[in-house]
């Protein structure tokens, strides 16, 4: 796959099977108007469709902020909708929301594993998108805040919904949705919301890549009905999950990845994997 430059995201092959996507909007450290949440989606559901695209990496262009949160000053949300009537602008604001959720979801729903870089300013926007990966490295200088409450409102595009899920201390989930405090790597690491801490971001990148590379010579048909059952099971009961284990496998049992990964394992070679 090609290198490919959208207007506000970066989308690279670093190596095989493996995309790494960034936020380009430096100058304003990679904070979020309208048109870059709708190009996300863009890009995400095209690389989940992608045969030639096995894990996905995200981070921000630059070395100040993967993304400081939403462009407040962009921000209009008076400009949604002019009409004067309280429902019929509620109902245009409610749409807009939607969609906005939406774009952020494209992370979670995403059929290839998701790796998010955080570095430098991590704010807002940066724990919705996070939340929706499947796993996450942050820099040692990384500054990570649900900045919501500070402009104003409860976040609404999947922080509150999916960090309870991510991290087992509601307690700490509480304190910083309720304070919008700052939380540094280690407090992340420590509460379980990033799987490893790197010095710099490129020790970041290359663990991300490290990862993602040794993803992408798995079997994808493994790879893929792992994470789908994985979100699963977080969403679901035990019974449901396991009758829905069993409907999937039903048909994902019979690739030939299962034959060769097991001839692969008695004759000590590495398999390869047909394109899915």
């Amino acid at each position: 796959m090609a290198s490919k430059t959208y207007t506000y995201f970066i989308v690279s092959t670093p190596a095989p099977f493996v995309a790494h996507v960034e936020i380009n909007r430096p100058q304003k450290l990679n904070a979020f108007i309208e048109a870059m949440w709708l190009e996300l989606k863009t890009v995400m559901d095209a690389l989940s469709v992608n045969p030639d695209v096995r894990a996905v990496i995200i981070s921000g262009a630059g070395d100040k902020a993967f993304t400081a949160g939403l462009d407040v000053e962009a921000a209009n949300i008076q400009g949604i909708s002019d009409s004067n009537d309280v429902a019929r602008r509620a109902a245009a604001i409610k749409r807009h929301i939607q969609e906005f959720q939406d774009s952020i979801s494209s992370v979670e729903k995403c059929e290839k594993p998701v790796i998010c870089v955080l570095h430098g300013y991590s704010l807002g926007l940066a724990i919705d998108i996070s939340t929706c990966a499947d796993i996450r490295i942050a820099t040692a200088n990384a500054k990570l805040a649900v900045k919501e409450v500070d402009i104003g409102l409860a976040a609404d595009i999947g922080t509150l919904t999916r960090l309870p899920k991510v991290v087992g201390n509601f307690s700490w989930v509480k304190e910083v949705c309720l304070s919008a405090r700052i939380f540094g790597a280690e407090e992340a690491l420590r509460v379980g919301f990033v799987s490893q801490v790197a010095e710099t971001k490129q020790a970041a990148l290359d663990a991300a890549l490290k990862i993602a590379t040794l993803i992408a010579t798995k079997s994808p048909v493994a790879v893929q009905g792992t994470k789908e059952l994985l979100n699963h099971a977080r969403d679901h009961t035990v019974a449901d999950s396991l009758r829905y284990t069993g409907v999937w496998n039903s048909a994902a049992i019979q690739t030939s990845d299962v034959e060769r990964a097991m001839l692969s394992g008695l004759q000590k070679t590495k398999p390869r994997f047909e394109k899915l």
